[in-house]
């Protein structure tokens, strides 16, 4: 009667553990998965489960609509496939001015400018890096080509021998 009430005991035991080790984290990181996709906004940057980086321009019931390179295609994703959220957008538009899209075209303008000079001078930087080839000089290679040469006739003559 003890051996059978010890061995339950130790089952009830098992399964607590188990549960405080595996069952409740795992509930709790699910939680809190679910409230990060329901909480996604407009302008929120977000990776997906396949790795795309990308821009949340649209959110609807089961799905978002997402931004995506300098191009700014736009593709529809499911809530799920959302990995993680990088940075928090402001969650809302605004009404902008036309001052507000002057401001935002010069801005565009300036970092056009910008950034092409950095291209250009990266490449001057890898050009100026890149290691000159060596030449080795004619004379040299001749003199050792008839030393290879000797020393290969010394060889033939002495298995001749």
């Amino acid at each position: 009667m003890g051996g059978s009430m010890f061995s339950i005991l130790i089952l009830v035991l098992l399964f607590a553990v188990m549960y405080f080790l595996m069952i409740r984290p795992q509930k709790k990181r699910e939680k809190e998965t679910k409230a990060m996709r329901a909480g996604i906004g407009v302008g929120d940057e977000i990776v997906t489960i396949g790795g795309i980086c990308c821009k949340v321009v649209k959110t609807k019931e089961e799905s978002i609509v997402v931004q995506v390179g300098p191009d700014k295609v736009k593709m529809e994703f499911m809530r799920w496939a959302v990995s993680k959220v990088v940075k928090q957008g402001s969650g809302h538009v605004e009404k902008a001015s036309v001052d507000d899209y002057d401001e935002v075209a010069d801005a565009e303008k300036n970092e056009a400018k910008k950034s092409k000079p950095k291209r250009m001078k990266k490449a001057a930087v890898v050009e100026e890096a890149a290691p000159e080839p060596v030449e080795e000089p004619v004379e040299e290679a001749a003199v050792a080509a008839d030393e290879i040469a000797e020393v290969a006739e010394e060889a033939v003559e002495e298995t001749a021998e």
